[in-house]
């Protein structure tokens, strides 16, 4: 038996005896009448007119996180959602509630009613009249309110991170903030806020690619949304001028620092509008929300300082690729050309590589770490945004921009296409780079999409911004995980082995004579492709030796 099963037999124990004294540890109602912080407020408001706040009776509750029992008299510390204060019991004033700390430990939540005090030695204090049980805590808390840091249990177990780590929790309500400071924003700039589909008959408005469900009832293939942007255009045409939404955004792709399978964007589209007033609107809503919620457009990110007060550098991508890399694009038009150029100066391609991605990878590689003061890249080639406007004077361009600060993008926004016969070409054009780069993501046709367009569709600005990164800025974090409360990982060792185990067991129950050998592939054929890329076959074939003599003892 392992100490956590120790410690869960103990408390389970606690649980019945409870029961016995006729004390439910889970009951379903407790009457507060002040959160921790709003008592303490009262203490000091009345502590501040010199009347004594014993006076007034409040009840409070809150998850136990110290008790120090000295026989008559016991002090506990309790802490809810908004703060931290000490309860005392006493013996004389609390009766047979005074017996419950025979069965209190640390995690437990408790609710106390009586008086508040100062304790002589200042401390701000209920001094309780009678104390309940509101949830009883099986497990203990995690390394006793030390700080949770292991960094895998914390962000697999992050109720147990928000216990154990103040910093974690702030930093969770400042991203909450965050939210609710943008969609002020929007609301204050006449935005509409709207909701749009999840589930898709295509998955299209993006480069990336979806995730895949099905609908039982219509037998219908369906996709998880890549991006908002279709439907909210599909809005302004209706007639909303306005436009907004927040929300979850799906894409099938891999993990890293600043990428997690599905994330929070808001979208926004403004009629009448171009990537001119859209690069305005972004650089005015993040230096205010920087003052709203920290009191400074001045950010310690990464080592460096960073002021995202307005306004930001306008970079021209082309002439920052040629200062970054040494390589004018216009010079390569032509995917072999650029690639040849890039592998002269130590970029890795392939030669299925599309002249579109090649430029991309350009800019990850060689520009973006450079772009650490908040920038604006402007003015992207055609083959890499085909929504968007051509720019008027910059032939094979577009008019769209990518926000960057500490090398990071948190935006990407244009001039929105309103040609529904461009449209139409230019999503073919994707479809057919679809079939030549079959490795590549590449956007979608939309029929009802176009269809939308061919009805009219005024001059628009269209913006995206990762409300993730925005996030990871302003609370200091290097990766997103840390500002996603329950992110997505790899599976851990233990998930593995169970994964394992039961493919092992589904093959014995089907095949139960096999070599050794053939055993080995067919249970590794049954194995997701994470899984099986990071099990060995030693230890494989020694899970399987065990399942068989398990089985044959069984037998």
């Amino acid at each position: 038996m392992t100490q956590r099963d120790e410690y869960f037999q103990v408390r389970a124990e606690k649980v019945e005896r409870l029961r016995e004294q006729g004390i439910d540890p889970f009951p379903a109602r407790y009457r507060r009448t002040h959160t921790i912080a709003q008592a303490l407020e009262l203490l000091a408001r009345w502590t501040e007119r010199g009347r004594p706040a014993r006076e007034r009776s409040v009840s409070v509750t809150g998850r136990v996180t110290g008790v120090r029992n000295m026989g008559r008299v016991a002090f506990l510390d309790l802490r809810d959602g908004t703060g931290a204060m000490q309860a005392q019991l006493r013996r004389d004033l609390t009766g047979a509630d005074f017996e419950l700390l025979k069965s209190l430990d640390l995690g437990d939540f408790l609710g106390v009613r009586g008086r508040l005090i100062h304790t002589r030695t200042g401390e701000p204090t209920v001094e309780a009249r009678s104390a309940a049980m509101l949830g009883k805590a099986l497990r203990p808390p995690p390394e006793k309110w030390h700080g949770l840091q292991d960094v895998q249990q914390r962000l697999r177990q992050r109720e147990a991170d928000l216990i154990a780590n103040d910093d974690v929790r702030e930093r969770f309500v400042l991203r909450s903030k965050l939210v609710a400071a943008i969609r002020r924003f929007m609301d204050g700039r006449g935005y509409l806020e709207v909701e749009t589909p999840i589930l898709l008959n295509v998955a299209a408005g993006a480069n990336a690619r979806p995730f895949v469900t099905q609908h039982n009832a219509l037998s219908r293939t369906l996709y998880l949304r890549i991006a908002t942007e279709l439907h909210l255009k599909r809005c302004i045409i209706g007639g909303l001028d306005r436009v907004y939404e927040i929300g979850r955004i799906f894409r099938n792709e891999g993990l890293d620092a600043t990428h997690n399978p599905e994330f929070t964007s808001m979208e926004s589209y403004e009629a009448y509008a171009d990537y001119n007033d859209i690069m305005s609107l972004v650089e005015t809503m993040v230096e205010g929300l920087a003052s709203e919620l920290l009191g400074t457009t001045t950010l310690e990110y990464g080592g460096a300082t960073i002021d995202v007060k307005a306004p930001w550098r306008r970079l021209d991508l082309r002439t920052a690729i040629l200062e970054h890399a040494g390589i004018d694009i216009d010079a390569h038009r032509d995917a072999a050309s650029l690639a040849g150029r890039m592998r002269e100066i130590g970029v890795v391609v392939t030669q299925e590589d599309s002249w579109g991605r090649l430029v991309d990878k350009l800019l990850g590689d060689k520009v973006e770490p450079h772009l650490v003061q908040p920038t604006f890249l402007v003015d992207y080639p055609v083959e890499m945004t085909p929504l968007a406007k051509r720019h008027p004077s910059k032939g094979g361009y577009v008019e769209r921009f990518e926000g960057f600060v500490a090398g990071m993008e948190v935006c990407n926004a244009f001039t929105e296409l309103n040609d529904p016969i461009e449209q139409r070409r230019r999503f073919e054009e994707q479809e057919a780079l679809r079939v030549e780069h079959a490795e590549e993501d590449f956007d979608r046709l939309d029929e009802d999409f176009l269809t939308a367009v061919e009805y009219g569709m005024p001059p628009t600005g269209g913006l995206g911004v990762g409300i993730d990164r925005l996030a990871m800025l302003f609370s200091g974090q290097s990766t997103v995980r840390e500002v996603v409360l329950f992110p997505h990982l790899s599976l851990s060792q233990d998930e593995m082995f169970r994964a394992v185990d039961a493919a092992i067991q589904e093959v014995l129950s089907r095949l139960p004579t096999l070599s050794q050998d053939a055993f080995y592939e067919l249970v590794r054929n049954d194995l997701s492709a994470e899984v099986a890329a990071r099990i060995t076959k030693g230890e494989l074939i020694r899970r399987a030796m065990q399942a068989f003599e398990d089985q044959s003892q069984a037998i």
